[in-house]
């Protein structure tokens, strides 16, 4: 299959992961080779950078070749935004930022008046930009024509587990938007992420679904083939869905008793 284009990268793997909420540094390492993802997100407001020995985070990415995808969750208005987006490009040396701006605690939703500010903020200032929005058509669209490299609508609130719950919204912004699509939290198990590749997503981006299940290891191999199976399903296209049967052998040359 075709890679992940994500502004003047490509990527073999349409997983996309997370690293918070693990165990521990060696279980959340075997679940990323697990996973074949390629990018990783790291939430600059929630990591040390003064730790220096083998277990500092990014020593341990960067030490297998991962792409290391800043975001700037804990943000809740554009100026912290930017201002942690612009800290992280000094501190990484990349132009890719995950663009958080959240509305509030118990949610977790993005607020989207502050979420298009930074990111015209940001796009002028050269990042390549990376938005987490609500499956809205409309917002999804507003950062597509602002310049973004992709458009990253929740499936259901982040560590919700809940799945996809409006595919009909994501089908909409995958008929209008022309960017890499990328469903961004809330989806829980492998059937998840098959789901939205099968409506056509690009790639998946989850965290807690791998971090927080029973085996995660296990589970980060789940999702890789599901990331697998969806795609291949979305290129082969489904049948038609229909009321009544049809049947699946012809009715010509039938034996008459």
């Amino acid at each position: 299959m075709e890679g992940l284009k994500i502004g003047d990268r490509i990527y073999q793997s349409r997983l996309l992961i997370g690293t918070s909420g693990y165990p521990n540094h060696d279980v959340m390492t075997r679940a990323m080779e697990a996973s074949g993802a390629e990018i990783v997100t790291v939430a600059l407001r929630r990591v040390k950078f003064s730790e220096t020995s083998g277990e500092n985070l990014f020593n341990l990415l960067r030490e297998r070749g991962l792409e290391i995808l800043p975001n700037t969750a804990g943000c809740y208005t554009a100026k912290d935004a930017v201002l942690t987006a612009h800290l992280a490009r000094e501190a990484l040396e990349t132009d890719l930022i995950k663009l958080e701006v959240i509305g509030d605690d118990q949610t977790l939703f993005p607020d989207v008046e502050q979420l298009l500010s930074a990111t015209r903020t940001l796009i002028k200032d050269g990042f390549t930009v990376l938005p987490y929005c609500n499956d809205d058509p409309i917002t999804c669209k507003k950062l597509e024509d602002l310049g973004c490299a992709t458009v990253m609508p929740l499936g259901a609130p982040i560590g919700s587990g809940m799945g996809i719950c409006n595919p009909y919204n994501i089908q909409i912004i995958r008929d209008i938007v022309s960017v890499p699509l990328i469903v961004d939290a809330g989806v829980g198990t492998a059937s998840d992420v098959a789901i939205a590749m099968e409506l056509g997503c690009d790639g998946v981006l989850l965290n807690t679904a791998i971090a927080k299940a029973r085996r995660p290891v296990l589970m980060a191999e789940a999702m890789r083939k599901a990331i697998d199976a969806g795609r291949l399903a979305f290129l082969a296209g489904r049948i038609p869905k229909k009321l009544y049967a049809t049947a699946s052998s012809p009715w010509e040359g039938l034996i008459n008793p």
